[in-house]
């Protein structure tokens, strides 16, 4: 036993192979031959797909923005977080997450806080989130009004309480991943150590995965 925070660490198998077998320029599909610590050989599937950025929006009244955002892949018109790829080479994950704030809901913040990082699904994606908490919100103006389009032309706005929000998530009723964890997060923080505990906006996100 000891006195360190628990906390993941980074490891890295031994790979012997590797083939692409899908790329469309959105998402790459690999197949990575590992070596194991007992000298097995196995293989496993890898997609690799840009990270995103998240915005928990918290107004004066306690009450979170969600956007309802249709998902053909789910079937489901589901309720998110304003949220987007850093799909720009070596764009700051704040500076990502503003611009996305401003073209999805048409807000500013003047409070960042990063809420919570984390990888989208392990299992088989190198994506990594990074949440912000924003509060200090105002709208921008007409003339900066962003032209959304695709699904995101069709995005519903519901200003939740945070109360009801925890409550959907734990009877099932909200299920996009990154809503769920960030509004539990901040249900956390709101309750125990205060939003002032939460890290910079500019903290370190040395977890995300290296480029393969």
């Amino acid at each position: 036993m000891t006195d360190a925070p628990v906390a993941d660490r980074r490891e890295s198998w031994p790979v012997s192979a590797s083939a692409t077998m899908y790329d469309d320029g959105f998402i790459t599909v690999r197949r990575d031959t590992l070596t194991g610590p007992d000298d097995s050989s196995f293989d496993r599937a890898v997609v690799q797909h840009a990270d995103a950025v998240g915005v928990l929006v918290l107004d004066d009244q306690e009450r979170l923005l969600l956007l309802g955002q249709y998902r053909h892949a789910t079937g489901h018109r589901l309720l998110e977080l304003p949220a987007g790829l850093l799909d720009v080479p070596g764009e700051d994950p704040r500076a990502a997450a503003a611009r996305e704030l401003a073209e999805e809901a048409d807000l500013r913040a003047t409070d960042w806080r990063v809420l919570v990082d984390t990888f989208s699904s392990p299992g088989f994606s190198t994506e990594a989130w990074r949440v912000f908490l924003v509060r200090g919100i105002s709208a921008v103006s007409a003339s900066e009004q962003f032209t959304r389009e695709h699904e995101e032309a069709d995005l519903e706005q519901h200003w939740v309480p945070l109360a009801e929000a925890v409550a959907g998530v734990l009877e099932g009723r909200l299920g996009n991943p990154m809503a769920v964890m960030a509004v539990l997060a901040c249900w956390t923080v709101r309750n125990g150590p205060g939003y002032d505990s939460l890290r910079s906006p500019d903290a370190d996100w040395s977890t995300r995965v290296a480029p393969a």
